[in-house]
């Protein structure tokens, strides 16, 4: 599947989730086997890019190299409107603004997927 990977279509502004053939299992970080049935066979298929905050937390202090300095920000599971949990830090807002259950929409920076409010 060369050039129709996760982290291909994210660069070109497209977010993806990871489908497994064998068992339907859908999931926004791609796995090398399926936790539900062990398969390795899996396609990708874009989604809307449009969910809500399942929940966050507001980072203060960053052990992650590259993140040193742009503390606070937001990290959040996001639940799709297509079922599957995403990660990824909510941008355009302030951290204190954030809340679980906000409607959020996909938006790419450095072709990761982000979060900003709907």
């Amino acid at each position: 599947m060369s050039g129709d990977t996760c982290a291909h279509r994210a660069a070109h502004g497209e977010l993806v989730i990871q489908r497994c053939t064998g068992c339907d299992r859908r999931s926004h970080l791609p796995e090398p086997a399926c936790p539900r049935c062990g398969g390795r066979e899996f396609r990708t298929e874009p989604v809307s890019g449009e969910g809500v905050v399942h929940t966050f937390t507001v980072v203060h202090r960053s052990f992650a190299l590259g993140y040193h300095g742009r503390e606070p920000y937001v990290a959040a599971w996001v639940d799709l409107r297509e079922g599957p949990r995403a990660f990824g830090h909510v941008v355009g807002c302030a951290p204190e603004e954030v809340r679980v259950g906000m409607p959020v929409r996909v938006t790419f920076i450095d072709d990761l997927p982000h979060w900003r409010p709907a």
